[in-house]
């Protein structure tokens, strides 16, 4: 665990990303606090990006306001994302009781491996790994978010390289939903603690939100009774994360947003001594421009790191010690939308990326003499770039939407090397891999009908690309007993994917969706087994995953319902003669639902339950260990106090029902037990 003084000790160092924030945000001030044109009328912001265009409805897109994101019964943003059929961790562990290295992000079952196949975007911002490209879900505080958009497919297009299974955009909160002071403090029966806190004042035109949230506890068994030893140990945890966030009019149309969010995260799985941490710091400046030629100008820096230590299954020694993964990444992006008459649109832009790191870790001895020594040092890394140029138009006649775009990405994967060191730090042996490049042209075009107010008719179909991440090119790893192997060698995945769907509105208050889609992803990353206890990250021709998607809301009165549901059937096809043509891809089920009902019994009143089922899975690439089906229910009440204080009561899995959420060979870890939380919210 992070020792007590480690927040006060870590933001006393200076550091880039702070750095930049902490001068752009005192650059703001004026502007904050002055923002009045010369008529005297106060202008005013909304810390958002552009509009979406017409044709974003043609693909198929989910979003969840802000009460759905408040109505979680963990309060953690992977719970959040749940609610929507068809999201996927790699397992099915949430962000307390997960190695941080296993929380990439999937769509549309288009899984098989811990790295994210579906972008996530903070108020434009991409927020995966710049190393491992995992999400890191302890910074992503639900309450400071407004809204969410999913969308499912909808190819690489003006969302850039990553975008493979569908993009996830989280907008952030600020004073009208967040009020000028917010606060949250709960705590549950194991006496686990989670406190958050905002303030959020309007200044002139512009606003600044600051934002905090610490999470500790001794956590749950993961490992089942009959399996536990004496070094068996629960899931411990403790997490904390603060950002500052500042928007500020420069014009009557262009308004100036900064952001800086520093976060740490450190768990404990399994075993006594298999600590993981995560930290980063990220910030960024985006200029946003609403005149007749609209604009968006982004640009990031995120420094981040990740440690690690394996403990031995067979004798519980430290066996591994990857004590330090620094990475960082930089990106900017600028979209110009010119006035090209009414009823159409164009967007213009480009952007850049570039991830760089290092993996250093150390090997121990587990026996013999020199049991606790260190036996050798190993080290990988290497630099990925991408710089993207697209052009996506819509088009409206009278009920009918056209909408397309193209995108042309170079990608570079350079200074990739692997080496080994003995344990006084001199190199005994040393592979250096040669740079790849290349350019990949990619697609997207939709259609959307709209047939009065009752229902709407859409079709798009689309390619996307992903480009490996420098931990599947270069880092190998061990979950003991198995080994895997990197591959300098992986090309980056290519998707294509067509779909189908309708949006009725019966009634008022009353929505329904539905999409039928089929994806398929070329030269699929997908850690192979190629021997026993022994695994390899390796292209594999083709995963493809074709299937149904449901959605539904109703509200009337004090009533509400939200539901979604995805049924897919996903197979992974790598030549007649691969053992792998026809499986599942690991981890990935083939039936997901997920319904919330919620009520306000009277002003100031909330109570919501949600049901979820998630289907079998397998653990690995053959199909040998099963991740039997589950079903949870949670609930989240709110009962009001006194003006501005509420009573908070949140129960997670309330029939405690048992998660597996890994199985080797029958040694299995479980997911959350039951639950229950009781806190108070304060907010003015």
């Amino acid at each position: 665990m992070a020792d007590t003084h480690y927040l006060a000790g870590r933001l006393a160092r200076s550091s880039a990303p702070r750095a930049m924030a902490f001068a752009l945000m005192a650059a703001l001030a004026p502007h904050v606090a002055h923002a009045e044109e010369a008529d005297g009328a106060t202008i005013i912001v909304t810390g958002h990006g552009l509009e979406q265009t017409p044709g974003t409805p043609a693909y198929s897109t989910v979003e969840l306001d802000r009460t759905q994101i408040t109505a979680s019964a963990s309060g953690r943003a992977e719970d959040v994302l749940s609610s929507v059929a068809g999201f996927q961790q790699f397992r099915r562990s949430d962000s307390r009781s997960s190695n941080p290295s296993a929380q990439g992000v999937t769509l549309r079952a288009l899984g098989g491996n811990a790295t994210s196949r579906a972008l996530v975007l903070l108020d434009g911002v991409p927020m995966a790994d710049p190393f491992f490209g995992y999400v890191p879900y302890p910074a992503l505080v639900p309450e400071t978010l407004s809204r969410i958009r999913v969308t499912r497919g909808g190819g690489s297009g003006p969302f850039g390289l990553g975008s493979l299974s569908g993009t996830i955009e989280l907008e952030s909160a600020g004073p009208d939903e967040l009020g000028l002071i917010s606060a949250d403090a709960l705590v549950d029966q194991r006496g686990e603690t989670q406190v958050s806190g905002s303030v959020a004042p309007r200044l002139g035109g512009g606003f600044a939100v600051i934002t905090g949230r610490w999470d500790r506890g001794e956590g749950f068994w993961t490992t089942p009774k009959d399996q536990r030893v004496a070094a068996s140990v629960r899931a411990r945890y403790e997490s904390w994360s603060t950002g500052a966030r500042i928007v500020a009019p420069l014009t009557s149309d262009i308004e100036l947003q900064s952001r800086l969010l520093v976060f740490r995260d450190d768990r404990t799985l399994r075993f006594a001594g298999a600590d993981s941490a995560s930290e980063g710091e990220d910030a960024s400046i985006r200029l946003v421009g609403r005149g007749d030629w609209q604009f968006d100008a982004l640009g990031y820096v995120q420094v981040r790191n990740f440690s690690n230590v394996v403990i031995s299954s067979s004798n519980f020694l430290k066996s591994l010690d990857q004590y330090k993964t620094p990475s960082s990444g930089l990106g900017g992006k600028f979209e110009l939308r010119p006035p090209v008459g009414e009823g159409r649109s164009l967007r213009l832009g480009v952007d850049w990326r570039r991830a760089s790191g290092t993996m250093k870790e150390r090997a121990y001895f587990t026996g013999g003499p020199n049991v606790g020594k260190v036996r050798e040092q190993h080290e990988a890394g290497g630099v990925n770039s991408d710089v993207g140029f697209y052009a996506d138009g819509d088009v409206t006649v009278g009920p009918l939407v056209l909408t397309g775009g193209l995108r042309a990405d170079r990608t570079r994967q350079a200074g990739g090397y692997y080496q080994v060191l003995d344990p006084a730090g001199t190199v005994t042996s040393r592979t250096d891999f040669a740079a790849q490049s290349d350019w990949t042209v990619t697609w997207r075009g939709g259609a959307l009908v709209h047939l009065g107010s009752i229902a709407a008719l859409r079709v798009a179909a689309y390619t996307g690309l992903r480009q490996p991440t420098l931990n599947e090119l270069y880092r190998p790893f061990t979950v003991f007993p198995v080994v895997t192997r990197a591959n300098a060698a992986l090309t980056p995945e290519k998707l294509r994917g067509f779909e189908a769907g309708i949006d009725l509105t019966p009634m008022e208050g009353v929505q329904i969706t539905a999409t039928a889609f089929d994806n398929r992803i070329r030269d699929a990353i997908a850690n192979v087994t190629i021997g026993t206890n022994l695994r390899e990250r390796q292209n594999v021709d083709r995963l493809r995953s074709r299937g149904i998607e449901l959605g539904a809301h109703a509200a009337t009165g004090p009533l509400r319902f939200d539901g979604s549901l995805t049924w897919t059937d996903a197979e992974v096809r790598n030549g007649a003669a691969s053992p792998l043509t026809g499986m599942l891809p690991s981890q990935t089920p083939k039936f997901a639902a997920s319904g919330t009902l919620g009520v306000v019994p009277a002003k100031g009143w909330e109570v919501a339950a949600t049901l979820r089922h998630v289907g079998k899975q397998y653990e690995d690439d053959l199909q040998t260990d099963v991740l039997p089906a589950a079903t949870t229910l949670d609930m989240v009440a709110r009962v009001p106090l006194v003006a501005g204080a509420s009573l908070t009561l949140r129960a997670e899995n309330l029939f405690n029902e048992e998660i597996v959420t890994r199985n080797s060979g029958g040694t299995i870890d479980l997911g959350t037990p039951r639950t229950l939380w009781a806190g108070l919210h304060f907010t003015m």
